[in-house]
């Protein structure tokens, strides 16, 4: 770890931020797949969407110096990964000594704000791919929501292709999280968690692009799953794409969701778990003991 503080790193980025740079040179970097072949990442890039609750507490992420406490916690706990954040996140993380030997993720389209008018306009006002090389980082995420219903819905695929064009052109691995969206007139998007809106938005996510060599899917555990045990089956069965499983917000019993991914880790082609609020922000407040419960699925 660094002698940086979190309390010390306003005077250090206003003071030398060519700080970031050098910590980001002399990084220790590790393959994407360690000797297990599972990953582990923990997610951190909800607050630039500015998407900061979480569960009943709508403001839980924006205390950036709570938020990289917990953090800090998480990427300390045996069986950790890496990280997947913004910018300004993985900075923070990099001045503070905390990514030496971990998977670097950089968070891409962060446009679609939580409960805007364009929310679903997902513009890429995050990471470029020319600033994960620069910086060395190890792979990046990008955000696909479509809605048959919005036109706009194309301009997003389209712009989403040619990002995973320009990864690969960098050999950088990127995460696709797709879904398939719809929007009632003065409400917010929903997306569709049935087993066959998950598999169509993966044969649409696999498809994109000039090449898939350097291509995952990021897909959540389909709401089928509770009641139909072999649902995830049929769904990881759309693609032939390495695949992680994303969490979120646990609303319900946590203790099943881990359930569900225990049983979806199982399945072919399922290399690890992406996941970030639930992990973070677990309802005891005990962040090592559900991070460490989630590595002890992988």
């Amino acid at each position: 770890m660094s002698s940086i503080r979190i309390a010390d790193l306003p005077l250090v980025r206003s003071r030398d931020p060519e700080a970031v740079a050098e910590a980001a040179a002399r990084r220790a970097r590790r393959p994407l797949l360690g000797a297990r072949g599972r990953l582990l990442i923990v997610a951190a890039d909800h607050p630039a969407r500015g998407a900061l609750a979480v569960g009943g507490r709508p403001l839980a992420m924006a205390d950036r110096h709570d938020m990289l406490a917990r953090l800090l916690t998480a990427l300390e706990q045996p069986g950790v990964d890496g990280v997947l954040a913004t910018a300004d996140v993985l900075e923070d993380l990099l001045l503070l000594g905390a990514l030496e030997n971990r998977v670097v993720m950089g968070s891409m389209n962060r446009g679609g704000l939580a409960g805007a008018a364009f929310e679903l306009d997902d513009r890429f006002t995050g990471m470029r791919p020319r600033d994960i090389a620069r910086l060395g980082f190890d792979a990046g995420k990008l955000l696909l929501r479509i809605d048959r219903a919005d036109a706009g819905s194309v301009a997003t695929m389209e712009t989403a292709a040619r990002t995973i064009d320009r990864m690969a052109k960098r050999r950088l691995p990127v995460f696709v999280e797709p879904f398939l969206c719809r929007r009632r007139p003065g409400e917010r998007p929903v997306s569709d968690l049935g087993a066959a809106a998950v598999m169509t938005s993966m044969a649409i996510a696999s498809g994109l692009g000039g090449t898939s060599a350097y291509t995952w899917l990021k897909v959540p555990v389909t709401d089928d799953a509770q009641a139909d045990p072999e649902a995830m089956e049929r769904v990881l069965a759309a693609t032939t794409l390495p695949t992680v499983l994303l969490g979120g917000d646990v609303r319900g019993d946590p203790d099943a969701l881990y359930e569900r991914w225990r049983s979806a880790l199982r399945l072919p082609g399922v290399r690890g778990l992406v996941v970030g609020r639930s992990l973070l922000y677990p309802r005891d407040g005990d962040v090592a003991h559900a991070v460490r419960t989630a590595a002890s699925l992988l």
